[in-house]
């Protein structure tokens, strides 16, 4: 049964506002952060940070590349697991992704589990004997080139630690040099959790739902694909959000025409004054940049991450980051840091009038950047704004 409920109007000025203060409003600490984003994109192209530390810098005042290593392999508070794409998730978010191993077993259940059987049992017996492992740490070495093709390339050792990770039969317990060691579940897991009762796929779906509506704070139905996690959730997110509207724990939005959803929580929002207008560097992959449809309508801002556009074909750049300032996203920056040099290697403007707060408030947005990504100095390429060369060159930090 559907069930018909009359939208509430926002406009694009309030939605802007909203937005802006669910994504960017700072956080005490990064356990608030993935609480309010229930997972980030586990990205490991790194020109200055990977795309994981941009999210939490964003919202972190005194964030520090590479800081959420200790969150998720000392404090166990987050791990490494599957949701949009790869990610960091909230360590009790472990038993409802259970569908995700599920539904990834059965695409690994002949590849590997069958026509690799011995390759399974003895990487598993050398996980239990010997602890943590990575592929190249691993006794049992086997290869088939006609993988070369794959993604994962021909080392059988390689993949069937894959497909253990993604059935949930092993987890990273740690990574060397951005790779991954693998351990037993059992041996990861807080034993609560591991022996969590299993979820109804239908309630999975129905809660992973629930989670990207209180991610991004507004969400249209058909928005993209890799948001629902593919096959995953498409096939089950319309009965699903019929099913919240039903149980009013997402409200229908009509935003200028655009019809989407939002939890109740964020629509209170609405009444809030707007943030304190400061520059944030956006990353690629946030949350906030996940619809980029949305983000083009709420914010006439039209962004493609054009690391796999072939060079000749880009028109931002490599890794290019939105800026954001108060409600408005004003540019585009690509960054590269290396050696303790913060480089600007393109800015790009969305318009030519850019207001006079902007300014003191880049400089204060470059400071925190350089020692987020432990810079002593910054410099501007020739053809970046020769305004934002300018400032960019007087910083001396102390």
């Amino acid at each position: 049964m559907n069930i018909v409920v009359s939208p509430m109007r926002l406009s694009k000025q309030d939605a802007k506002k909203m937005l802006v203060r669910h994504h960017f409003s700072p956080a005490p600490d990064q356990r608030a952060v993935f609480d309010r984003l229930r997972s980030i994109q586990f990205d490991p192209l790194a020109p200055v940070g990977c795309n994981h530390d941009l999210v939490l810098q964003a919202r972190l005042p005194d964030y520090r590349v590479g800081n959420w290593n200790k969150t998720a392999y000392d404090d166990r508070l987050i791990y490494d697991g599957w949701d949009k794409m790869a990610s960091l998730i909230p360590i009790e978010g472990w038993p409802v992704r259970r569908i995700f191993h599920e539904i990834h077993r059965r695409g690994f259940e002949k590849k590997i589990f069958e026509d690799h059987k011995e390759a399974v049992d003895r990487i598993l017996k050398e996980i239990t004997d010997r602890g943590p492992l990575m592929p190249r740490e691993c006794e049992f070495q086997l290869r088939n080139e006609e993988w070369k093709v794959s993604w994962f390339g021909p080392s059988v050792t390689k993949q069937t630690l894959r497909a253990l990770w993604h059935s949930g039969l092993v987890m990273t317990a740690g990574r060397k040099g951005g790779q991954h060691l693998y351990d037993l579940t059992e041996r990861v897991l807080p034993r609560h959790l591991l022996h969590h009762p299993p979820i109804d796929h239908t309630e999975a779906a129905r809660e992973l739902v629930l989670e990207r509506h209180r991610a991004m704070g507004l969400l249209r139905p058909n928005s993209s694909s890799e948001i629902w996690s593919g096959q995953v959730l498409n096939g089950s997110k319309k009965k699903a959000i019929s099913e919240l509207v039903r149980t009013e724990e997402i409200v229908p939005v009509d935003l200028d025409g655009v019809k989407a959803h939002a939890i109740p929580q964020f629509l209170t929002l609405l009444d809030l004054p707007a943030l304190e207008p400061n520059v944030v560097f956006v990353a690629p992959l946030d949350q906030f940049m996940w619809d980029r449809k949305m983000v083009a309508h709420v914010f006439g801002f039209d962004y493609t991450w054009e690391v796999y556009t072939p060079e000749a074909k880009r028109r931002w750049g490599y890794y290019v980051l939105p800026v954001l300032f108060g409600n408005e996203l004003l540019g585009r920056v690509e960054f590269w840091c290396r050696k303790g040099v913060l480089d600007i290697r393109r800015w790009h403007f969305e318009a030519a009038d850019v207001p006079a707060a902007f300014w003191p408030e880049l400089e204060l947005a470059f400071r925190k950047f350089m020692k987020y990504c432990s810079a002593t100095s910054i410099r501007a390429e020739p053809g970046v704004d020769s305004k934002v060369r300018a400032l960019a060159e007087s910083i001396v930090l102390k």
